[in-house]
């Protein structure tokens, strides 16, 4: 650009020179359009840039992980004068990880019409993708000027978490939800406020569960199986504080939420209600979502995925046990990337659950060899960062 304009300003000399030595009206008529041609662009280019618009097209704002999704940058000049150059610097980050990525788009801007130049995207891990155009560079024809505009237009697109399948053994305890109204589908119980079936008796069958009515119409004695409630006091803690800032960070977050997901959907597989509490950074204060079917899990990982802030800030569990000091459960787990022995201390000492559980994510299991004793009742699990499966195998909720 530098380059034309010197020899932009050398063509000027030129004619100059030309209209010295020469008395022709051809020479005059020469420097006067060699000289207004600068002020043209400028007037043009200037206008142009009053005029263009720029917005992203996302067809689907929540995407799979690892797989490409398409981007449309939209470039619309509803002036009358063309653009033979535009240059788009792109950036682009997940809200888990401080690293920006950036790369141009070159494109031409027709007069009185819209642009679009399509790009391709993908991710590793879950999160929020913010994609900004930092900004958009126009030039005249003759390369001379050079405009920006479109400055920190943005959109965001969710990568969703994903599941897996992991092992373990779901225990069914005596302490149950009184008030419950949701009830197995497929295994009986002992609450007789529901019946679960009715079928034959068999021998050592109580006799207070004949159901006489039914059975003096059969002719045969019909005994009445009772519910078993699901909905027990069962609780998943996602800590999303942030302990480190390094190369790990994105790998640690996207861990600690399918982890979450991972034993969330391994409970309600085996029909266990529980609730999920996490920190929302957006409401500056920690939520707790009950947690009965798919539909609520997805409505607890859209929360969670666009509750995080770009600083990540997130408050420590500490401030939760503090304004909860009496929690009772059948179960609690905690997962968390922390080796804070007061947190884990506080849960084993003074949370009351018949099983207590801490998944801790770590880059490797050898990083966990002072934490993993000295706890009575609390079960310390490594996970490590991307090896879910393998990591929760036996675990006791």
């Amino acid at each position: 650009m530098i380059l034309t304009k010197i020899l932009f300003i050398i063509l000027i000399i030129v004619c100059i020179c030309f209209y010295v030595l020469y008395v022709w009206n051809f020479a005059l008529i020469l420097l006067i359009v060699i000289a207004a041609l600068p002020v043209i662009m400028f007037i043009t280019t200037y206008i142009t840039k009053r005029l263009i618009t720029v917005e992203f097209a996302v067809k689907d704002k929540n995407v799979s992980k690892n797989k490409d999704f398409p981007v449309q940058l939209v470039v619309t000049n509803r002036s009358i004068f063309p653009i033979g150059k535009a240059e788009a610097h792109i950036e682009y980050y997940n809200v888990f990880s401080n690293q920006t990525s950036a790369f141009d788009l070159y494109l031409p801007v027709q007069p009185r019409n819209s642009q679009r130049i399509t790009f391709q995207l993908s991710s590793k891990f879950c999160g929020v993708i913010k994609i900004r155009s930092a900004r958009l560079n126009i030039y005249d024809p003759l390369r001379l000027f050079r405009f920006r505009t479109a400055k920190n237009i943005c959109t965001d697109i969710a990568v969703m978490p994903e599941g897996h399948e992991i092992g373990g053994i779901v225990h069914y305890t005596d302490r149950v939800n009184e008030e419950s109204d949701v009830f197995s589908e497929y295994k009986p119980g002992d609450d007789p406020s529901e019946v679960f079936d009715l079928r034959e008796y068999n021998q050592g069958d109580k006799l207070n569960r004949i159901h006489w009515k039914l059975s003096s119409k059969k002719d045969d004695f019909i005994v009445k199986d009772y519910s078993l409630p699901i909905d027990v006091p069962c609780s998943v803690f996602l800590d999303m504080k942030c302990y480190q800032n390094s190369e790990l960070t994105l790998p640690v977050f996207d861990t600690l939420i399918e982890t979450m997901i991972s034993l969330s959907q391994f409970l309600l597989e085996n029909e266990r209600g529980h609730s999920v509490i996490f920190f929302n950074s957006s409401l500056n204060r920690f939520v707790e979502h009950t947690v009965l079917d798919s539909s609520d899990l997805n409505t607890v990982i859209n929360e969670i995925i666009s509750s995080v802030r770009d600083d990540l800030f997130c408050q420590s569990p500490d401030v939760y046990f503090m304004e909860n000091p009496t929690l009772s459960y059948a179960s609690f787990t905690i997962i968390t990337s922390s080796k804070d022995h007061k947190v884990l201390e506080h849960i084993d000492e003074n949370i009351e659950a018949d099983f207590k559980n801490a998944l801790l994510v770590v880059n490797s299991a050898d990083d966990l060899s002072e934490t993993l004793a000295g706890y009575q009742a609390l079960s310390i699990i490594p996970v490590a960062v991307g090896k879910i499966s393998a990591s929760i195998k036996d675990i006791d909720i």
